[in-house]
């Protein structure tokens, strides 16, 4: 067995900053890519022809992988292209609720002004800053972005929240009035704020992807989404016979 000899390191040759200023450990960072709507077309366009990630993301200069992510989302299937709606505020009348404020003039006569009711504009003007932070570019583009859709269901982004409403629903409380009461209770805290009956829905019918499974149950065993109620004792002979 030879004997162990001690290596000592002789003018840092075999340090990791010697072995970076040769280049060995020099890795290109590349930055990261914000795909445009046009380059999403363009993606999609693509791969309807038949071609595979690897061709589409030499387009890009990028990586499969990153193609693959943004395919995944909905699929594999090209999602409908995105409109506002008619009724929405667009920019120009955001633009003209954002002259109004800066002229101190009401919410009723910038309202007259754009033949909207007053409400439409004071609730616009609480969601985005206030009547002294309001921006209409910026009011406009968060607009856009809460129409996205679909959203996270707030019970399977909320442990604590689903938590609450599964002990509220196993005591026979409804869908409205728990979220009148989260209303009440957390006032202020916007996490346990606007808890919908069609979020409650949605933790039925998407167990999978529910928060906790606890409250699945208990919302499926609730009266108001009974499919079926079950027969009065009395009626029990005719309900089996019909």
């Amino acid at each position: 067995m030879r004997p162990l000899r001690v290596v000592h390191s002789t003018g840092r040759c075999n340090t990791l900053e010697a072995a970076r200023a040769e280049g060995v450990l020099q890795m290109k960072q590349r930055p990261r890519t914000y795909y445009t709507e046009d380059r999403r077309l363009l993606m999609w366009e693509r791969w309807r022809k038949g071609e595979s990630l690897q061709q589409i993301a030499q387009l890009f200069d990028r990586n499969h992988s990153s193609i693959q992510r943004i395919l995944s989302e909905t699929g594999g299937i090209q999602p409908a292209s995105r409109c506002r709606s008619r009724l929405a505020l667009n920019l120009a009348e955001r633009e003209e609720i954002s002259r109004g404020l800066v002229c101190g003039r009401s919410i009723r006569s910038i309202s007259a002004t754009l033949e909207r009711p007053p409400s439409t504009v004071s609730r616009e003007i609480k969601r985005n800053g206030g009547s002294s932070n309001y921006r209409a570019g910026r009011a406009d583009q968060a607009a856009w972005d809460r129409a996205r859709r679909p959203k996270i269901c707030k019970l399977a982004d909320n442990w604590n929240l689903a938590h609450i409403v599964a002990e509220k629903l196993k005591l026979q409380w409804s869908p409205e009035q728990i979220s009148g009461w989260l209303k009440c209770a957390f006032r202020g805290n916007e996490a346990y704020q606007g808890v919908a009956r069609d979020d409650l829905s949605h933790a039925i019918h998407s167990s999978a992807r529910s928060a906790e499974k606890g409250t699945c149950r208990a919302l499926a065993t609730h009266p108001s989404h009974a499919s079926v109620a079950p027969p009065h004792p009395e009626n029990r002979q005719l309900w089996t016979n019909s």
